[in-house]
């Protein structure tokens, strides 16, 4: 609690300062790139039968959203005086968003991942390690972004007179969830405008991945009082819910607590392990994440968003669809997202009139494409067994 309160204070003093929202939004246009560009995806529009227009945070520099965040908070780092970096990351985005803000501030970082991400993000790995940072992976528990997450709170406790926790996601304790959304908001900020000057007036929806909620609760927090604009949270479904593999903790848990915040988790049904928190499953890491932000549940709770959930296999397919339809490779997590589409095009359709939708297209997916062309060259392989398969009725035995 120390920790937490001392971080409280200082994020209220600072983000009262013109002075610091000046030096943030100084390297987001200077460093980051931003604004990011609101781009209408015309072909993808006619696949789904809505005007899509998507929020391209995957063209900032080191390819998604996390870098908003990563900024305000290493400034804020270094105004308390705080002189080494620490982060979890699941996908790797978070990670080297953090590496790349030690670096330019000249602090040592500590990346704690979970070792089966490690293996699947190989190529985040490897940047993070370019950049200065230290990876340090997790065996434990489902050695993903959870257990990271456990080790690098352990960290912060044991070392916060020299240490900030900088935490990717709208997730864990009180002043996170604010500090994380309040940084993220110029997703938001930035397509309303956009929307505004390109189109006119608000879109009928957003549409935006969760795991913990970051890139979704930035494009949501400035619509949250333009009720005609609907919210669409996307989590991951995994290998289905009824499987119990999955990562939809709005859509399939429970209220408890994970990591300081009161929100929905997934936690078992046994007697055995009744209440305990359960295993996640998505084939995206940035995804597979047994809780959620507080603010989603609020949202949920109130009736504001809804959230729906999509599987790997769906999330696959989105990928695909994108790429041949606007030349642009996503991240697994944005592509539960695009794979909602097509629902979320017939729910908002007026008439005659398409629906006008903004996703958030969070990541790009250079980091997915060993993991994408795995399952590619799996599913073709199932295809030429089944075509090769002997026939086994009663003519061909006979």
């Amino acid at each position: 609690m120390p920790a937490l309160e001392e971080l409280e204070a200082a994020w209220r003093q600072h983000s009262a300062s013109e002075a610091y929202w000046d030096e943030v939004y100084h390297l987001l246009e200077t460093y980051v790139g931003r604004p990011s560009r609101l781009y209408h995806a015309r072909r993808l529009s006619d696949a789904v039968g809505a005007e899509v227009y998507l929020k391209r945070e995957d063209l900032n520099h080191t390819g998604a959203h996390k870098i908003n965040n990563c900024i305000g908070q290493a400034i804020l780092a270094r105004r308390m005086g705080k002189t080494r970096l620490i982060a979890e990351t699941g996908a790797g985005q978070h990670g080297v968003a953090t590496a790349t803000v030690a670096a330019l501030f000249e602090l040592p970082c500590e990346v704690y991942m979970g070792a089966q991400d490690v293996e699947r993000q190989a190529l985040n790995v490897e940047r993070m390690r370019l950049l200065g940072a230290t990876v340090r992976p997790v065996h434990g528990g489902t050695a993903t972004l959870k257990d990271a997450m456990n080790e690098a709170l352990r960290d912060w406790v044991t070392n916060v007179d020299s240490t900030f926790y900088l935490i990717g996601s709208v997730a864990g304790p009180h002043p996170y969830p604010w500090m994380v959304r309040e940084l993220q908001a110029v997703i938001g900020h930035e397509a309303r405008q956009q929307f505004r000057e390109q189109v006119g007036g608000l879109p009928d929806a957003l549409i935006a991945c969760v795991g913990g909620g970051s890139n979704a609760a930035g494009l949501f927090a400035p619509f949250v009082e333009d009720l005609s604009v609907r919210f669409y949270g996307v989590e991951a479904a995994g290998q289905g819910i009824a499987t119990g593999r999955h990562a939809a903790t709005l859509g399939a848990g429970r209220v408890g607590v994970l990591h300081g915040s009161k929100s929905y988790v997934l936690t078992h049904d046994s007697e055995a392990q009744l209440g305990q928190i359960a295993h996640a499953h998505s084939i995206s890491a940035g995804l597979d994440y047994p809780g959620v932000g507080p603010e989603h549940s609020h949202w949920k709770e109130q009736g504001r968003a809804q959230y729906l959930s999509r599987t790997d296999d769906q999330a696959l397919a989105a990928i695909e669809l994108l790429a041949r339809t606007e030349g642009i490779l996503c991240a697994l997590e944005t592509a539960h997202a695009i794979a909602a589409l097509p629902e979320v095009a017939a729910a908002v359709r007026q008439g005659e009139r398409r629906g006008r939708v903004i996703v958030n297209l969070s990541g790009r997916g250079d980091k997915d494409m060993v993991t994408i062309a795995r399952r590619r060259a799996e599913a073709r392989q199932g295809e030429a067994e089944l075509t090769t398969a002997p026939a086994t009725d009663e003519r061909s035995r006979s």
